[in-house]
């Protein structure tokens, strides 16, 4: 090597001196001593990365056989669907299918083609089915596959070739009219059009079919065991797959069922797996050990598990903690879940606003030995109803709790067992039951929603959800939106990290600006 040599000058007379002693044939490489003729460069079915394509290149080898990625059609139907992007109008919802969809055949190493969303409509459904099954190796539509007189795709199906439909409805849920069919050699799915639905039966049925058309192996599920955290009841006869979201408690991972329904696009996002429910059990136990089945991308656990009540300036909170390089696992499970959470040391701060009836103070009587309270800030709950109606007009709170009371075709919409805002609704109530009282969401925002969009007359939430929602607000009584720690995990990086970002000033003024009410402050 040349960097191992110097050139020596005597009087004239150039020579080499050798700094490092030589061996033969040191540094020559002889054709043949990397891959010799005979042996073997890929074998068949390897996956070709950037790896293979330069040994082939190192072989002079410019072209090989492949087998090509699947192309799969995209559809969707439904008159009710409107392209991301579009004006969205009355009865109508987006359609996340479609691009869900897209994104799972690529992943399953698929090329989606998106043909868009269809219409109610057979004629065009037909075609535009005979025009994907013409161009791409597997078509894959949602929606119209149950027993509404909507439900065209199953119909259409049958028409399309031989042998036509194989399958129509699976003993799952979410998934039971998943349709199935060949059409002259090409897979046809019909997947439910409720999106958790859909993609439960992508990955269960075709995901898999995806992947052996592109020459891959099955994909191993990757799976953990967790205890179950409180009874999840289940419909006997089918198998049903529940999502789940996983915290580590003190004997490992612990699964909190995420139960939005079948439609509810969020479910997969905030889900870290799902578990599965044999067909002829009626419920998992609260402490059953279960085993979870990831799903997405495997991430590490989060430095910061933040279990209990909910409110739009913690995710500011939860914003800035991730500015300071810390990530955090919010899980809404109520103010009194919470406090059970962090008893089990499943989580490692529960956000609270209970009340004590006793002292009439928010939180204070929730600190105990190992558990200390950190003060958050104030919020205002209030009575909420619709602006012009009149029923309401003028009067304060207490008023128009009686008028809607006496009132019973006045619908309330009420909060979820367990929540802050439930205990001090069932106080104002004193013991009755009005209409609506069943109706139990999970967030301010959802009681806002179902106000606004005339499926109740009147709830209990918050001053910023109510402004948010453009919903009149007749205040009740302010209340402590406070955080309670534990103690032994009070010195924690993340956990230090979060409490100076709560008492950060200009935190405290955005949370001001947005959350409080003129002239309030953050306690």
């Amino acid at each position: 090597m040349v960097e191992h040599t110097e050139l020596i000058d005597h009087d004239g007379a150039l020579a080499i001196e050798l700094r490092r002693p030589a061996r033969p044939g040191q540094f020559i490489s002889y054709a043949g001593s990397d891959i010799a003729r005979g042996e073997v460069a890929l074998r068949r079915k390897t996956f070709i990365s950037s790896r293979e394509i330069g040994m082939l290149a190192a072989c002079g080898i410019s072209e090989v056989s492949v087998l090509r990625k699947p192309k799969v059609a995209v559809l969707s139907t439904g008159d009710e669907l409107v392209a991301p992007g579009d004006a969205l109008g009355p009865a109508q919802v987006y359609d996340s299918n479609g691009a869900i969809l897209a994104a799972a055949i690529a992943e399953a190493s698929g090329e989606p083609i998106p043909f868009g969303a269809f219409g109610d409509d057979e004629n065009a459904l037909e075609a535009a089915l005979r025009a994907a099954l013409a161009s791409c190796d597997l078509v894959v539509l949602s929606g119209g596959t149950s027993k509404g007189a909507g439900d065209i795709s199953h119909r259409v199906v049958a028409k399309l070739g031989h042998p036509g439909v194989l399958v129509h409805g699976v003993a799952l849920k979410p998934g039971k009219p998943l349709c199935l069919a060949v059409i002259e050699g090409k897979p046809v799915a019909v997947l439910p059009g409720f999106t958790t639905s859909a993609i439960f039966t992508f990955h269960t049925f075709i995901a898999p079919v995806i992947r052996a058309r592109a020459g891959l192996p099955t994909q191993a599920p990757r799976v953990v065991d967790a205890d179950v955290s409180v009874r999840i009841s289940s419909e006997i006869g089918r198998k049903e797959f529940v999502l789940v979201a996983l915290v580590e408690g003190t004997n490992g991972p612990v699964a909190f069922p995420i139960s939005k329904g079948s439609g509810a696009v969020t479910s997969f996002s905030q889900a870290d797996g799902f578990v599965e429910i044999a067909p002829l059990a009626s419920a998992l136990d609260a402490g059953t050990r279960a085993r979870v089945t990831l799903i997405g991308p495997a991430a590490g656990p989060s430095d910061l598990v933040i279990m209990g009540s909910h409110d739009s300036a913690l995710d500011l909170v939860i914003g800035e903690l991730g500015n300071r390089g810390f990530t955090a696992r919010s899980v809404a499970i109520g103010s009194l879940g919470g406090v059970a959470a962090l008893e089990r040391g499943e989580c490692d701060l529960a956000p609270v606003h209970l009340i004590d009836p006793r002292s009439g103070l928010y939180n204070v009587h929730l600190q105990r030995p190992g558990l200390i309270l950190e003060k958050g800030w104030s919020r205002m709950q209030g009575f909420v109803y619709r602006l012009h109606d009149q029923r309401f007009a003028g009067c304060c709170a207490a008023d128009a709790i009686r008028i809607a009371l006496a009132d019973k075709d006045c619908l309330m919409v009420n909060r979820n067992m367990g929540s802050g805002t439930r205990l001090l609704i069932d106080r104002l109530l004193g013991g009755t039951r009005p209409a609506g009282y069943s109706n139990q969401p999970r967030s301010h925002n959802a009681v806002a929603a179902a106000v606004i969009q005339g499926r109740a007359d009147w709830g209990i939430a918050i001053r910023s959800v109510a402004n948010l929602y453009g919903l009149a607000f007749l205040p009740i009584a302010p209340e402590q939106y406070d955080f309670l720690l534990r103690e032994d995990r009070r010195n924690r990086p993340a956990m230090q990290a979060f409490l100076a970002a709560l008492g950060s000033e200009e935190l405290r003024r955005r949370i001001q600006a947005t959350h409080m009410e003129p002239g309030s402050g953050i306690e």
